[in-house]
């Protein structure tokens, strides 16, 4: 193994070329948090207007803990991976209610509140208060693996115990936040996946990936798996105001806690309305299928406009909503049904086709 740290050559880098505007780099524990959630499976660039809004909305940890779930997911809305907006909403109320709501010092206490685990504990710790501890998200596996030409996929608790070992040997006594900050901004920018830019690299001169001539071979991959494909039908259900049926979804699972369209997999749409929803409808055409697609399964979604005729059954409930499309309020809705109600707005009782499209996001 290259026993070489390379904190010195990091940290020289950063110094000309790092990434020092970021709108997170405030020293502030909370931002650092957010910013850290939002982008695990995120681009920065993709991560830069959600983190500004939600930051203006909820500019403290407290007022984060008080806010209402769903004005938490509508400014999640469209970033993906919503558990990731309910372990956020909750680990706040943790830190309200055990720590006055404010991000505690300690290592095991951060690693325990939700949707927090060892790596990203570890990089809230050293951005926010200089605390020596390692971090290993995917950037910085990148540059490990490419830096000691680690020969293997990147999966097991084996492989897993070697790479923080490694990510410990490499972190620096002194200048810790701009370390991590350094050695994600590496993997980011200039170690990132495909066509990595080795040539302005602070480490080419002993990687070990580079040295074989291959370094776009490590980290090593695994076959990638064929994704099974779901089908559903969502139901438009329009009343005479023009508001569509809206159903809150169970709080976890598949967009867990957001509002969704009726789901009907049942290939009588009248009779399933009936027995299920308590409403009489009148199906109308089908809209061309979307594709949404998570990772690990793709959904065909084939919207179904509907009229409603009557209804057998007091419909407003805590999780069931007549909802507006001309007056949206702030909720969080699926992305894909975001989509499919933006449609119906902008051609109110005028059933038009969707051209297909494809969409990928996570729960």
């Amino acid at each position: 193994m290259n026993s070489a740290r390379i904190g010195p050559r990091l940290l020289r880098w950063y110094d000309r070329h790092g990434r020092k505007d970021l709108p997170w780099k405030s020293g502030d524990p909370y931002h650092a948090w957010l910013s850290e959630v939002m982008l695990q499976q995120t681009q920065v660039a993709t991560v830069i207007p959600y983190f500004a809004r939600f930051i203006k909305r909820f500019p403290t940890i407290k007022r984060l803990a008080r806010a209402d779930i769903d004005d938490v997911l509508h400014l999640w809305a469209g970033l993906g991976y919503y558990a990731r907006a309910r372990n956020l909403h909750r680990a706040a109320q943790i830190l309200v209610e055990e720590h006055g709501g404010a991000m505690p010092h300690d290592f095991g206490a951060v690693a325990a509140l939700p949707g927090i685990g060892r790596s990203t504990a570890g990089a809230i710790l050293a951005l926010s208060y200089g605390s020596r501890h390692p971090i290993l998200d995917g950037n910085v596996k990148r540059v490990l693996a490419r830096y000691h030409a680690i020969d293997a996929p990147l999966k097991g608790s084996a492989i897993e115990q070697q790479l923080w070992a490694l990510a410990d040997h490499h972190t620096p006594r002194a200048r810790v936040a701009d370390y991590t900050q350094a050695i994600m901004d590496l993997g980011a920018t200039l170690c990132r996946r495909g066509e990595p830019d080795c040539p302005r690299c602070p480490l080419r001169a002993d990687c070990a990936a580079r040295a074989a001539g291959n370094p776009e071979d490590y980290p090593r991959t695994t076959a990638r798996k064929t994704l099974p494909t779901r089908a559903v039908q969502m139901l438009l259900i329009q009343d005479a105001k023009g508001r569509v049926l809206l159903q809150r979804r169970p709080p976890t699972g598949i967009w867990g806690g957001l509002w969704s369209l009726p789901e009907c997999r049942a290939r009588d749409i009248r009779a399933w309305s009936r027995s299920t929803l308590g409403l009489e409808i009148a199906p109308e055409r089908s809209w061309a299928p979307l594709r949404h697609t998570f990772s690990h399964f793709h959904l065909d979604i084939h919207p179904v406009p509907a009229r409603l005729l009557s209804a057998t059954a007091a419909m407003e409930s805590a999780d069931t909503v007549w909802y507006n499309c001309q007056r949206p309020d702030a909720r969080g809705v699926a992305a894909p049904v975001k989509r499919l109600l933006d449609q119906l707005r902008m051609n109110p009782g005028d059933v038009q086709k969707l051209k297909s499209r494809i969409h990928t996001a996570d729960t």
